[in-house]
């Protein structure tokens, strides 16, 4: 039984939850039980919580026992990714040497929102040093693997979150997503992973308020659409600290999952016009839009051009990437933290290269990026003035091989055509030169087993769109039976 509780969607653990159907005791130790059992392979948390959360679900059962109010993740283990995501009083390291004791004093906007909500926190979850590519890996900790097979990466930046949901040691993940890092793991683990428009989810980063524009995003990675809804619906809404946040527009997010979707029109571009994609990973693509199709989605294919080519959306990427990371050197090196002078010599070397290069970056270069995201910007309205959804493939390729020195990276070659290895190989980076509404799910498996995953992106604030596709897909092209330790 303890195994099945841990790929109960989050929905079902609220419910039966209130219903005292469950303890969260009892939910709490299956998953710890879990992760000492797997763990050790998969290397999804680099920081366990086990006495805090196993004090939490006392808690929570407690509450249940005198009748009071609890909130809509009551009881339900999650985990938070090591980047960004501070919580109060846990080391949070960045996958970097360097912060290897780092212990923050105060809790990410959404961690406390989650914590508010009634969810338990049970660790931090792997991630590359400062989110900086999308594989998972570091010199820390080493890589994480997915589920799907333990040779191969999971994707990143948030990829011990992404397979410690696929591989049951968390009911729900948070990730992060400045390129990506969200729907990359969900793809290369065969999840769910939401980047909802920029600014629905607060982070008041400091001392730069203004750190975020436009990429940085938080958001759910789950099993189910369902699950993804829940946790959008407790992270989501503005915050008096956040310049960028959105105000709360009343979306009705478990209604999106529900939602008769027949008679959207939806854009079809697999390879986002320019972009390699390996054919195994194509042909999965095409035969879930055609199930979508099928459901009475109208599916239009169309020829997109975002006004610049892979290469140089993937370089533009780079760029503002090694920018915002010079960026946040200086502010590191104001506290007395010199990552390019003393402490260089831990760094990944691919990290190292993007710090010294954002910090010789002049302040005309970076804004003449502007530009470049704007004719993306333009591309994509252009497409959603006539159509309701966009759909392209996530990631060009299926999982990768692991390295065993703390450095893999992605392919330099998709399809025939060389590409930048940290990043080039995926089709996520646009919506967040755009800022747009994007989720990723499960398209199939591919003939040896491996994942891929299917992008679904939606106009301007348009969530509930976007999520009430991605439902409709689950329901005519089920993923969930695919996860390695389904039972």
């Amino acid at each position: 039984m303890s195994d099945e509780l841990c790929f109960l969607p989050a929905v079902d653990l609220v419910r039966r939850i209130r219903a005292r159907e469950l303890s969260p005791v009892e939910v709490v130790d299956a998953y710890l039980a879990r992760i000492t059992a797997r763990n050790f392979e998969l290397n999804a948390y680099v920081t366990r919580l086990d006495d805090q959360a196993r004090a939490a679900a006392r808690q929570a059962e407690q509450a249940l026992e005198r009748g009071a109010d609890v909130g809509p993740l009551h009881g339900v283990p999650v985990a938070i990714k090591d980047l960004f995501d501070p919580i109060a009083g846990v080391r949070n390291t960045f996958g970097c040497k360097v912060f290897v004791d780092f212990v923050p004093e105060e809790n990410a906007i959404y961690v406390q929102r989650l914590l508010d909500a009634g969810a338990i926190l049970l660790g931090k979850t792997n991630t590359p040093e400062f989110g900086h590519k999308g594989v998972t890996d570091n010199l820390l900790f080493g890589p994480t693997p997915t589920p799907f097979d333990r040779t191969r990466n999971a994707g990143g930046s948030s990829g011990g979150s992404a397979a410690a949901v696929a591989d049951g040691l968390a009911a729900l993940a948070q990730g992060s997503d400045a390129g990506g890092s969200i729907r990359i793991p969900a793809a290369h683990c065969g999840v769910v992973g939401f980047k909802a428009s920029f600014g629905r989810v607060a982070a008041a980063y400091r001392p730069d308020g203004f750190l975020s524009t436009p990429f940085l995003h938080a958001g759910p990675l789950t099993r189910t659409v369902g699950d993804a809804a829940l946790m959008a619906s407790v992270m989501c809404g503005p915050h008096e600290r956040d310049p960028l946040s959105l105000p709360d527009d009343g979306i009705d997010w478990a209604g999106a999952t529900s939602a008769n979707v027949q008679g959207l029109r939806v854009a079809y571009s697999c390879d986002l016009g320019d972009f390699p994609v390996d054919s195994r990973v194509r042909a999965l693509v095409d035969a879930a839009v055609a199930d979508l199709g099928s459901a009475g989605l109208t599916i239009d294919p169309i020829e997109l051009d975002l006004g610049s080519t892979h290469d140089e959306l993937t370089e533009m990427w780079m760029r503002e990437m090694a920018v915002l990371y010079g960026a946040t050197a200086a502010n590191l090196a104001a506290v007395g933290i010199d990552l390019v002078g003393e402490h260089r010599d831990a760094l990944c070397p691919d990290f190292l290269a993007l710090l010294e290069r954002g910090a010789n970056i002049g302040a005309v270069e970076a804004k003449g990026d502007d530009v470049l995201r704007t004719r993306v910007f333009d591309a994509l309205q252009d497409v959603f003035a006539t159509h309701d959804l966009l759909i392209t493939a996530t990631v060009g390729v299926p999982p990768f091989p692991n390295r065993d020195d703390g450095l893999t990276v992605g392919p330099s070659e998709v399809d025939g055509r060389p590409v930048d290895p940290l990043l080039g190989w995926c089709l996520t980076h646009p919506f967040n030169f755009s800022g747009h509404p994007a989720i990723s799910v499960p398209a199939g498996l591919t003939p040896e087993g491996l994942p891929v995953g299917l992008q679904i992106v939606g106009r301007r604030h348009a969530d509930f769109s976007v999520l009430a596709v991605a439902a409709e897909l689950e329901r005519v092209r089920p993923w969930i039976q695919d996860l390695p330790g389904w039972v």
